[in-house]
């Protein structure tokens, strides 16, 4: 649930507290992974996956980890996880064949609840609107969008058909730089952000243009999130778009933008992320939050203005489905929280 940050904006015993500045606390580094997937349950569990078949978990906040190799997938990238609860979560491995896979007891085991051999297969993203349903997306093949869903938290997938997928242009894909590219809601309604040639929106029925940098196979929108009251989700008004071009990762041009009425029109920042960033987090109604690998930027006044306030890079960050603390995680095993001072 996205809460407003009352650290931030408190107001304890009558007394106005003065707002305190967001800042990147390291938790641990140097576990040789690069962690793209991050799933934070509540406050105190933590779910992150990446590269050479690595899962790690925290049931203390943070303070302590447990680091797991998936066997028989050590070569593995597992570039999004989804968890519920500090026993059960679905990873997702890349590229051919694609996996998706379960544990129900921690880690300590893994189950394929979903594989596909097909040529060129790629997944991207995965996402769930509540415990039942979730959603994963896929580069294109044959020039449409790759997407399955669950709805029995992950046992099984379903294949859209031809007929609900949407055509994209040659050239245009979607990124896995964090697993969020997509937004899945209860009522089946998704948005999805593309990139490379052309950069789009696409919902269901519909795509629509969108201003972000792009034309090569580098740029593009790269992460989506939509302001929301709850899980499970109910879609807002307001949408924050990011990305730019990972082989210029100091860019800024067209490298972010913002929406106040679903999608309908897009407004530039007056100051805009420090560069390339692959994730993007409502924090509250106007704090938001962005990553990228040089450095976390953040906005206190819905996505007008941004702040520099780390030069430490990162690939993804999120904010407890379930409480308001914030993570982030990136390469070599980097894992650090949102922190006030």
């Amino acid at each position: 649930m996205k809460r407003k940050l009352l650290v931030h904006f408190a107001i304890i015993l009558g007394f106005s507290v003065a707002a305190q500045e967001p800042a990147v606390e390291m938790l641990t580094s140097g576990t040789p992974t690069s962690l793209r997937g991050l799933s934070v349950v509540n406050d105190n569990i933590i779910w992150v996956s990446g590269s050479n078949g690595t899962v790690g978990k925290s049931t203390n906040g943070g303070k302590n980890w447990k680091w797991m190799k998936v066997n028989g997938f050590e070569n593995t990238d597992f570039r999004d996880i989804e968890a519920f609860d500090a026993n059960t979560a679905l990873i997702m491995g890349v590229s051919e064949p694609a996996y998706i896979l379960k544990t129900n007891d921690g880690g300590e085991s893994w189950k394929v609840v979903y594989e596909n051999k097909t040529k060129g297969m790629f997944l991207d993203a995965m996402d769930f609107a509540n415990n039942q349903q979730g959603i994963v997306v896929g580069d294109p093949i044959n020039g449409k969008i790759f997407m399955a869903r669950t709805r029995n938290t992950g046992n099984s997938w379903e294949e859209l058909d031809e007929k609900e997928q949407s055509q994209v242009v040659s050239g245009e894909a979607f990124f896995a730089g964090s697993g969020s590219n997509i937004k899945l809601f209860a009522d089946g309604t998704y948005f999805l952000v593309s990139g490379g040639i052309k950069s789009r929106l696409f919902t269901k029925g519909k795509v629509t243009d969108l201003p972000m940098i792009q034309g090569n196979e580098s740029s593009g929108a790269y992460s989506i999130d939509i302001f929301d009251n709850g899980f499970p989700r109910k879609p807002g008004n307001r949408m924050v778009v990011v990305g730019g071009d990972y082989k210029a990762d100091s860019l800024t041009d067209r490298n972010c933008f913002y929406s106040t009425n679903s999608g309908k029109t897009w407004q530039a920042p007056e100051t805009p992320p420090h560069g390339y960033r692959s994730s993007v987090e409502f924090l509250s109604k106007k704090d938001i939050l962005a990553c990228g690998p040089n450095g976390v930027d953040y906005s206190s006044d819905g996505g007008r203005n941004w702040e520099w306030i780390s030069r430490e890079g990162f690939h993804v960050c999120k904010i407890a489905r379930l409480g308001t603390s914030v993570f982030l995680a990136g390469s070599n095993g980097k894992i650090a929280k949102l922190v006030w001072k």
